[in-house]
């Protein structure tokens, strides 16, 4: 009987969470669900020396943003916790133990100073991966070179150690990776990788072995990066005697740069300017780096964009909702080649997301900007606005600045439109229009505002085409944007006339005769 799928996202708190890792997160939520299987949150934070103490939180709200809610975790808890490794400190050094007694791994007793001279003595014998492996272990100070005797008392009497994983030299490990088929890789080549740190603290590779065994993961789906270290994990399921219990790996492709020379950095994001992490992060020393949350990237948007980050349906469909991608998604269908980082594509996604979006949705978000502008105005007028602006912006802070003219009159007016359309044959049809508007109703529909127009043009034989652009001018203060007797009928007749008004009176000394 196959077991439940579980699988687990497992960050370090060190730092922002950078893109890659939220892609790792989706795919593994999508995943579970797809199998009505549980994602888990864990944390591991066993290095302490590279903890940043706002790191998890900043996890938490990424994730939380972009709608990948852990079914267990450090806040949702669960029966297989606890889910910071930093709290199962005890269990992990039992392990060591067992590997240790079963001849499967060693102390090693050797000082910083020791290895730096082992690590010179190869670089002159010109070993190009100079390592502490199956050869050079045999002249360190460790428990395999050492009598038992000076072992026991360098461990009584508090000597610093470290316990080593004991490689064998020659033995070929495989690995039927879901992505990339098997993976083999002669032991020859891996280092006898620590286990247990001289502070007591498991390494990465003894506590995610330990932790995915005992909360019964069965699938481990995690960044290309750690692909090298997947036969010390294998081994570690060998010595261990859980080889039938090993879940299946799947190692993702890499996100490349944008011309897809080497991996994406956060020195990308700064170089071109454009975002690599879900939200803001602040860090200590002063790092401000802007998020996709803060540049206006909505999460659905995000979702989608990413998941095509190396994953393809196999069909001409883009948008999904979120049901959607879990009814599609497979790790079959994930590319084993490295994905270049496209801005312009996740930007193509939020434009799509933005025009499906509800008015009212919108709105809130429009409001947030009226708010800091201390601007007051109607749900049903900003909904309205929204209306009109969604099929034009691609990002929401695009809403009010390409939307501010709604609320606000312009001061300023684009000089290239005044110096090529205020005509007098301009003026005297917007001063005509302004009259004629003063006899409409307050509340002027788009159409009426389009009848008086025409309507003013008629009686005095002008062309729209020759005076449209100034008549947007004096509305908005810029030659472009959405529909012009839309603008107006939002804003009203009142405003609309005010600014005809304000507009001839700053313009009066510019007219082209």
């Amino acid at each position: 009987m196959e077991k439940n799928v579980r699988v687990r996202f497992a960050p370090s708190p060190t730092g922002p969470l950078h893109v890659g890792g939220v892609r790792t997160a989706l795919y593994n939520y999508l995943f579970a669900k797809k199998h009505n299987g549980t994602f888990i949150l864990r944390i591991e934070d066993t290095d302490a020396g590279r903890l940043v103490p706002h790191a998890e939180t900043y996890i938490l709200e990424s994730l939380a943003w972009m709608g990948i809610t852990p079914d267990e975790g450090i806040v949702e808890g669960g029966p297989y916790g606890p889910y910071r490794q930093s709290e199962r400190k005890d269990r992990y050094m039992r392990y060591a133990m067992q590997l240790v007694e079963s001849g499967h791994a060693y102390y090693a007793f050797d000082t910083p100073g020791e290895l730096e001279d082992m690590r010179e003595r190869l670089k002159e014998a010109r070993v190009i991966t100079p390592q502490y492996n199956a050869i050079t272990r045999t002249s360190m100070k460790n428990s395999l070179t050492l009598p038992a005797e000076e072992v026991k008392e360098r461990i009584e009497s508090g000597i610093p150690y470290v316990i080593r994983l004991k490689v064998p030299r020659k033995e070929e490990i495989r690995l039927n990776d879901m992505i990339r088929g098997w993976v083999m890789v002669h032991s020859s080549t891996l280092d006898d990788k620590i286990l247990v740190k001289s502070d007591g603290m498991p390494t990465y590779h003894l506590a995610n072995i330990v932790d995915d065994h005992l909360m019964e993961i069965t699938h481990v789906i995690r960044g290309e990066e750690w692909l090298p270290s997947a036969p010390t994990h294998v081994l570690l399921y060998k010595y261990f005697g859980w080889e039938e219990s090993m879940p299946k790996f799947a190692h993702l492709p890499l996100l490349l740069k944008p011309d897809g020379n080497g991996k994406l950095s956060k020195r990308d994001s700064q170089k071109h300017g454009f975002p690599i992490f879900p939200i803001e992060w602040q860090g200590q020393d002063g790092e401000h780096l802007i998020g996709f949350r803060e540049e206006g990237y909505l999460p659905e948007a995000m979702t989608n964009f990413l998941a095509f980050l190396g994953w393809n349906p196999g069909t001409e469909q883009e948008l999904f909702t979120e049901q959607e991608l879990i009814e599609s998604f497979s790790l079959e269908r994930i590319n084993k080649a490295g994905v270049k980082f496209d801005i312009n594509k996740a930007q193509w996604f939020n434009q799509q997301y933005i025009k499906a979006k509800p008015d009212d949705e919108l709105a809130e978000f429009l409001f947030f900007y009226l708010e800091k502008a201390g601007i007051a105005a109607s749900q049903e007028k900003v909904a309205r606005v929204c209306n009109q602006l969604k099929e034009r912006v691609t990002l929401i802070p695009d809403l009010w600045q390409q939307g501010c003219y709604f609320f606000v009159a312009p001061e300023q007016y684009d000089q290239n439109i005044v110096n090529k359309r205020w005509t007098v044959e301009a003026t005297n049809v917007l001063s005509a229009y302004a009259q004629a508007l003063q006899q409409r109703t307050e509340s002027l529909s788009a159409a009426e505002a389009s009848d008086t127009l025409h309507q003013v043009l008629e009686a005095q034989g002008v062309k729209i085409g020759r005076v449209m652009q100034a008549v947007r001018l004096v509305i908005t203060g810029v030659g472009n944007g959405p529909d012009l007797m839309e603008i107006i009928a939002i804003i009203g007749k009142e405003e609309t006339i005010s600014r005809i008004h304000n507009a001839l009176k700053q313009l009066e000394n510019q007219v082209k005769i």
